[in-house]
């Protein structure tokens, strides 16, 4: 090889690893703090006069394989999880066009999962549960909080602590947080047939009289005034909505975000804000 060919190898290679070396320095520059508070208060400037979702849907997926890629036991992911959620419900408090924020924590398929990750999420909810009891987080945004879901499966314990919390926030309607336990939205829809069809035959409401609105007032979420979500976020990379707000998710628009949930930021959900507000929404129009 010639001295020539020689001295543009060496510098080719030269200058590929010093590539490489300054992109790995700018990554890790980028994932600091400072960096991540400028990326956020880029995303804000650029969403904050756009329309804003006034009811999210959030489908928590990854906190397992969170866990397991941190070399811990499953239920550490959920606790992860858990505060995660918090956080996740304070970010959304500092925006005032978001009224309602619908969690999927427990689906019933969920059931199936082992005896101990069961035992250990129930008791991770519970702690959960007392805590926003005491919160003043809860009474200063005036929020109300409700359980969806076939809650009459659950422990009799966990019952009765939901039933301290709905009845402690019932009167709020400033803000909505749901949170979906034991939930699934065909069975969601099963239930409402039978309330309905139970009022068919009690005479109360004629066949003829049932269309979209009335089916509405008897799942779930017919305490919220916009039951629908306008944005459902999942995180994980899945790419599906798992049995979530299966009616009034019709017309969402969904947001897949390649991140496990314990690991999901602000500017993250400022992101998926700023994906909500490029599209077009025309409801079949």
């Amino acid at each position: 090889m010639a001295r020539e060919d020689f001295s543009e190898l060496v510098a080719g290679r030269l200058k590929s690893r010093l590539g490489r070396a300054i992109g790995r320095g700018f990554r890790r520059v980028a994932r600091t703090g400072a960096a991540q508070k400028v990326y956020e208060q880029i995303l804000w400037n650029q969403i904050k006069e756009g329309p804003i979702p006034e009811h999210i849907g959030v489908i928590l997926d990854g906190n397992r394989r969170w866990a397991v890629r941190q070399g811990l036991d499953p239920w550490a992911g959920h606790a992860r999880g858990a505060r995660k959620l918090e956080e996740f419900l304070g970010w959304c408090e500092q925006i005032d066009a978001i009224r309602a924020v619908t969690a999927y924590v427990f689906s019933t398929e969920n059931f199936k999962r082992s005896e101990r990750e069961v035992g250990e999420i129930f008791r991770l909810l519970e702690e959960y549960l007392q805590r926003l009891l005491h919160d003043e987080r809860i009474v200063r945004n005036q929020i109300r909080v409700k359980m969806i879901g076939r809650t009459h499966v659950l422990p009799a314990r966990f019952q009765e602590l939901v039933r301290q919390v709905e009845e402690k926030t019932a009167h709020y309607e400033r803000r909505f947080f749901n949170i979906a336990i034991a939930y699934g939205g065909r069975g969601e829809i099963i239930d409402a047939v039978r309330a309905i069809a139970r009022a068919v035959l009690q005479g109360e409401l004629s066949t003829d009289k049932i269309d979209e609105a009335v089916l509405e007032g008897y799942l779930y979420t017919a305490h919220l005034p916009r039951p629908s979500p306008d944005l459902i976020i999942r995180t994980s990379g899945e790419i599906r909505l798992s049995n979530f707000l299966t009616w009034q998710g019709a017309y969402s628009e969904l947001c897949f975000m390649d991140v496990y949930w314990p690991d999901f930021r602000r500017l993250d959900l400022l992101r998926a804000i700023r994906v909500y507000q490029r599209r077009r929404r025309r409801f079949g129009a």
